[in-house]
């Protein structure tokens, strides 16, 4: 691979200012065509049809998570962590290429057309494929990626309850829809960070901080992540999706682009070939958003009405319970969708039942830990003195019902 000019080393971003790129690696990686594919993913799939700021890209986030990265080794290091310079660039890597793996609109084709194959799974996948183009030089990031590397708080800074992943979503999620619950203090929790024991931990005076990343976790999972339009103009798309690889397995004809006619119309391992990875790399938001706009006048009733609902956004109704939906009124939906005609097979596509989960801290999962000064080291559930916090453990599910929106049910 012949080297690309490290000329531009400074990115400006709404949210940081001025984000430095540390080494030419790290730059060759930013340009390299497999990274430039996350500008054309977006970040929070279809909510921007709630939250029409909600534009922004895998890119953004990325590139933010490497410069909070930068921040944490730097906190760490000042405070007398040993981290080599191996060890610093390894994470910074790993934290940047940690969504590289995500197809268009971010997580609905992992329920449709790239089946059984989780967005985590493909990032290692493109991982070692760029480990390969650069001989070999991503071998310590994938091994901190992956939760292998002998020094487990690294691997705590890319993926745990409070790692660098979290504290930019919520950051950035919170500036472009204009929630400002999200707004936590990314910045503050960083400066509070240690390292005890190979495990990472925040210093008692970050406790409130910690408190207020939870809650506003929560609170952005419910007004943002979860609102319902945005859940259910997700699950539309899934189902389109769906109906679209129905399609392909019959042999009927779509129009799509390249890209995405071969996840329509081929057998895929979820192994994935070097065929298959090299045009999962050319697959993004464009691909699916130009070949509905086409399907919209397909002669299948399914994928056109359904194309033409996302495309105008007239979305199914949706009704959320916090107890499951009784079978008798299930059946009523169905029936009255039956009496305006909808049949079975359409049904399928357009009367979506499901739930939404909300656990804003997992404590089961791994733990925040506070350190005290007198060395003790204490989950935050036990140090806090809010209620709540222990509250937010449990998870929190909701039933829904998506069907059309001209069905009146009694």
């Amino acid at each position: 691979m012949k080297s690309l000019s490290n000329k531009v080393k400074i990115i400006n971003d709404p949210i940081y200012g001025f984000i430095t790129i540390p080494n030419k690696l790290i730059f060759d990686l930013i340009e390299h065509p497999y990274f430039q594919r996350l500008r054309r993913i977006t970040q929070m799939g279809m909510s921007n049809l709630v939250y029409p700021g909600a534009h922004h890209t895998r890119f953004h986030h990325a590139v933010g998570c490497m410069h909070l990265m930068q921040k944490a080794i730097s906190v760490l290091q000042n405070k007398g962590v040993e981290i080599s310079k191996e060890e610093k660039n390894a994470v910074c890597i790993a934290i940047l290429l940690h969504d590289i793996g995500h197809g268009p609109y971010s997580h609905a084709l992992e329920h449709s057309i790239v089946d059984g194959i989780s967005h985590e799974s493909i990032s290692l996948i493109f991982m070692n494929s760029l480990n390969k183009e650069f001989k070999g030089k991503l071998d310590l990031a994938i091994e901190i990626f992956e939760g292998k590397y002998k020094r487990k708080f690294l691997n705590q800074l890319v993926s745990s309850q409070l790692d660098i992943d979290r504290m930019d979503y919520l950051k950035r999620d919170s500036f472009y829809t204009g929630v400002a619950e999200g707004n936590i203090s990314s910045e503050r929790l960083i400066d509070m960070l240690n390292v005890v024991e190979d495990q990472l931990v925040v210093e008692e005076k970050g406790i409130y901080s910690v408190e207020k990343f939870i809650v506003g976790r929560r609170l952005m999972y419910w007004q943002v992540y979860l609102h319902k339009a945005g859940v259910v103009a997700e699950k539309m798309l899934v189902n389109l999706l769906a109906r679209a690889k129905y399609l392909a397995s019959k042999g009927v004809v779509l129009p799509s682009s390249k890209a995405l006619h071969y996840f329509l119309y081929e057998e895929l391992d979820t192994n994935f070939s070097k065929e298959t990875l090299k045009t999962f790399s050319r697959l993004d938001d464009y691909d699916i958003l130009s070949a509905i706009k086409d399907w919209i006048s397909h002669d299948d009733k399914i994928l056109s009405k359904l194309s033409e609902m996302l495309i105008n956004r007239k979305l199914l109704k949706v009704q959320l319970n916090n107890k499951p939906f009784t079978a008798e009124y299930i059946s009523s939906v169905k029936n009255k969708m039956e009496e305006k005609g909808w049949t079975q097979e359409e049904m399928k596509y357009f009367f979506i039942q499901d739930t939404i989960t909300n656990q804003a801290y997992n404590d089961t999962k791994s733990k925040i830990y506070l350190y005290y000064k007198n060395g003790q080291i204490v989950d935050i559930v036990e140090a806090s003195d809010q209620l709540n916090i222990q509250a937010l453990t449990k998870p929190v599910v909701k039933h829904f019902l998506c069907y059309p929106k001209g069905i009146k049910i009694a």
